[in-house]
């Protein structure tokens, strides 16, 4: 991450609103003169103190030292801990360095869902009140088949697996084979990487960083944080599911660690996707100042890194950017997935659109994101349908890393507000602006994740800050029509990971997929949402499993949740509650 803008920039930033010769283009896009769509009745409700979350901070274990680690923050998400249907909420707490031992801060914080928009604090209960972690990012899954969700918890030192057995976790990292190194690690996530139906692990790596080799960096004769260049890159691993609850480290054998200096690798962002759509799940990592990765799959478990040849790796220029979270979706009629990644001021969010034949075109500027990204920091990151309208949203989550930056560059600041854009169905965003709520609130924002915790049928926004709190953010859309879909894999893995799920309303094809990973550090829910707009049913719904089986299902009623076991035709519902009051 830069610590200073770059001087060829600093020339231009007061001409942002106009073009000038000689100014680097930056995929900015100039305002639009046109007036967008009348904007759908879309607020967000700030609820985190009523709903009971308002306890929370995450810690960086600062001391006045200015440690690489402290900028990082951490992330959490939603997963559904005790299987009563309601999505709990996990955050990571941050910690202390081990060289300053004795802090009582918890690693992690979860708070049950009690079905009525509040959350009870659930930790010590759970088995997770006296874990002790520098702790960054989740991943949650059942990774045993055995019916409940786990979760895995990447660290500063030594990662950690926490084995639920029946709302009670233990942690087994060690005994599972994955807690073999001690190095920083970041984003994570669990995928069917052989499709045999076990759940495989990807874990990111970010920089070599230690009290021994902190770097010293200064602006105005302080202590600062340095930019990643000033570190070694640590490469990202691989481990294979055994199918008997270890996993096995194949970094090397599944084409990971080969290619193009992994040790460069500075991952903060992964995601998982199937681009070419042969049915084997791919892999895209973006990395901090590094080019970022795709690994595409080679149809038996091994992967081949393509990033430089489709395109995504670099910026129009041939540069790396400071990529942080990732999402991917499709967000227009073509069917082809789209890219988005977090970067640094002056970067933009990165939108790479597939243009079917291996390659990735970078339509930032087109997309109408360019420019209302540019002078953001986006950490997390991700897509989804916030106005039920049937296409894919993308909300940004923004905060700075460097407490002077106003000092340094005009106009950006440390606190940043979050970002949420609306997708016209085509492919084009407008910046949804309020007058007021939560999205002009300035935050050092660092995970986020989304999931319909009330279970009213839209989807709710939870944030987390950097050595700060947490922030839920009820979703109060009192229109539009919606599906919630949940798998139950049978011949593939038990949630139904890296499925793809169409739903066909009138002409118009949605696609969604159930993944984790994504965005930063955190985790969304995995049912696949669609909202069906003024629509009340879906005329066909296909489901395409990992196993390769295809379920069809025709006339899906809206306004529900269903649940599709592997091999059906047929579908059971889920019973949903009445709208929670919008006062609780």
């Amino acid at each position: 991450m830069p610590t200073l803008p770059s001087t060829t920039y600093r020339a231009c930033v007061v001409a942002l609103a106009v073009a000038v010769t000689g100014c680097p283009d930056t995929g900015g896009t100039l305002p639009a003169t046109e007036s967008p769509e009348a904007a759908p009745a879309l607020t967000f409700a700030e609820v985190t103190e009523a709903a009971g979350l308002g306890g929370f901070r995450h810690t960086n274990g600062g001391f006045g030292q200015a440690w690489a680690p402290e900028i990082v923050g951490g992330g959490g998400g939603f997963l559904d801990y005790d299987g009563d249907g309601w999505l709990d909420a996990l955050l990571v707490g941050g910690g202390a360095f081990m060289e300053r031992e004795g802090s009582p801060h918890p690693a992690l914080w979860l708070y049950r869902n009690n079905g009525d928009g509040t959350f009870t604090a659930a930790s010590d209960a759970a088995g997770l009140g006296g874990v002790r972690a520098y702790g960054f990012g989740v991943a949650a899954a059942d990774y045993d088949n055995d019916g409940d969700e786990d979760f895995f918890l990447t660290t500063l030192y030594e990662d950690m697996l926490f084995r639920n057995d029946g709302g009670v976790f233990t942690e087994v990292g060690k005994a599972a084979g994955l807690a073999d190194v001690a190095e920083w690690s970041t984003a994570s996530l669990f995928f069917d990487a052989d499709r045999d139906g076990d759940l495989d692990l990807f874990v990111g790596s970010y920089v070599d960083w230690s009290p021994e080799k902190d770097r010293p960096c200064y602006f105005e004769g302080q202590k600062v944080y340095c930019t990643p260049q000033e570190y070694d890159g640590i490469a990202s691993r691989f481990y294979r599911n055994n199918g008997d609850g270890t996993f096995t480290d194949r970094t090397r054998e599944a084409g990971f660690a080969a290619g193009i200096e992994p040790s460069r690798d500075k991952t903060l962002g992964v995601a998982e996707l199937d681009f070419n759509n042969d049915g084997w799940p791919d892999v895209v990592v973006a990395n901090d100042t590094e080019r970022d990765q795709l690994y595409e799959n080679n149809g038996d478990g091994t992967f081949t890194e393509k990033g430089i040849r489709s395109g995504i790796a670099f910026d129009q220029y041939g540069k790396p950017r400071a990529g942080m979270g990732i999402d991917i979706g499709v967000i227009d009629s073509s069917g082809q997935a789209a890219v988005f990644v977090g970067n640094f001021t002056e970067e933009t969010v990165g939108v790479y659109l597939h243009t079917g034949d291996g390659l990735f075109l970078d339509r930032a500027k087109l997309s109408r994101i360019g420019h209302p990204s540019l002078m953001t920091l986006t950490f997390g990151l991700f897509l989804f349908d916030a106005d039920l309208d049937t296409d894919l949203d993308l909300l940004t989550a923004n905060g700075h890393v460097q407490t002077q930056i106003e000092r340094i560059l005009q106009g950006v600041t440390f606190r940043q507000r979050a970002q949420l854009y609306l997708n016209r169905g085509n492919g084009l965003f407008d910046e949804h602006l309020p007058p007021s709520g939560p999205l002009t609130q300035p935050l050092v924002a660092r995970g986020a994740a989304y999931a319909d915790y009330d279970r009213d049928g839209d989807l709710d926004v939870l944030l987390t800050e950097n050595n700060g709190p947490a922030h839920l953010w009820r979703n109060d859309l009192m229109d539009g029509h919606f599906l919630r879909v949940r798998l139950r894999g049978r011949r593939s893995n038990r949630e139904g990971l890296g499925a793809r799920i169409v739903a066909e309303v009138g002409g118009l094809r949605m696609e969604r997929r159930v993944r984790t990973g994504s965005s930063y550090l955190s985790q969304s829910e995995k049912v696949a949402v669609f909202g069906l707009g003024g629509s009340v049913s879906v005329s066909v719904l296909e489901v395409y499993w990992p196993s390769g089986v295809v379920d069809r299902l025709e006339g899906v009623l809206g306004d529900q949740e269903v649940r599709i076991e592997e091999g059906s035709s047929a579908y059971e519902r889920v019973s949903m509650p009445d709208r929670i009051p919008t006062g609780v």
